[in-house]
């Protein structure tokens, strides 16, 4: 028997990455669970191989009207909600503010706060409702970059420090009915996008030598796969195992932290 048995949670970004590793997991401990996914090539994928166990939505983060859906289709399907996961997002590849050119950065802002931060907004304020009914929690991805500099550029380090920010305003508000944490997770093997501002839309950060990044600049020195970070969204959700912990982030980023970024990636140069 799972963790997450008899339980319904919606995981945002599901189709790929940690959002997918997350459903095959959370299914896995025995929940079911609802998917709100931008590209609809993923939604049809999931709908394929899951069955009626998971319930898709095609559909964007930042519009509250698809928010809403994937959480009434859920609710709908499965009669409860118990967990919403918040992990949609994207990363500005380490543009430094002094490249981003000056006639893109509106639309570039724009454009991260969006997915990452008015997206877990728009999301955790659909799910509320449903999630007082069974004394449930919200789970928001961080990253560290959400602690440290240089795990971005300036937008997506303060889009993470923003979501760290919202948890903990969010685990006040939301108590006693509702916990709200997180799980800051390092580098990992994924499908995660750059913004089409910057024209990254198309690029995934796995087209990085992150091995090599892992291995000079963590002490556990080895990659992760999206698989090996979901446990702990697993803990976060279970009522049964982490029923204390509200407010929290969960920072696994294979000891960056301990060690500290050492290396400088050059100066500024105008």
């Amino acid at each position: 028997m799972g963790w997450l048995e008899g339980t319904a949670a919606v995981i945002t970004g599901g189709g790929s990455g940690l959002g997918r590793a997350l459903v095959d997991r959370f299914v896995a401990e025995g929940a079911q669970v609802g998917v709100l996914e931008r590209s609809a090539e993923k939604a049809d994928k999931l709908r394929a191989e899951f069955g009626g166990t998971v319930v898709v939505v095609a559909g964007d983060v930042s519009n509250y009207a698809d928010n809403v859906a994937v959480v009434q289709q859920t609710v709908a399907q499965f009669g409860r909600l118990d967990t919403f996961v918040g992990n949609a997002g994207i990363w500005d590849f380490s543009t430094r503010l002094v490249d981003i050119p000056e006639d893109k950065l509106d639309e570039l802002f724009d454009e991260v706060f969006h997915i990452n931060v008015k997206g877990y907004l728009l999301g955790a304020r659909a799910a509320i409702g449903e999630l007082a009914k069974t004394g449930g929690s919200v789970i928001l991805t961080v990253s560290n970059a959400g602690f440290y500099p240089g795990g971005g550029g300036p937008l997506y380090t303060a889009s993470k420090h923003a979501a760290r920010g919202l948890i903990a305003e969010l685990a006040f508000e939301f108590a006693p009915k509702v916990r709200v944490n997180g799980v800051a997770p390092g580098a990992m093997l994924t499908d995660l996008r750059g913004p089409s501002a910057l024209g990254l839309a198309g690029t995934s950060i796995a087209s990085l030598p992150l091995a090599e990044l892992m291995e000079n600049f963590t002490p556990l020195q080895t990659l992760p796969e999206p698989a090996d970070f979901t446990g702990h969204y697993v803990l976060l959700a279970s009522k049964a195992n982490s029923s204390t912990a509200t407010g929290a982030v969960i920072n696994c980023d294979g000891g960056l932290g301990v060690r500290g970024v050492v290396a400088v990636a050059g100066g500024l140069d105008l």
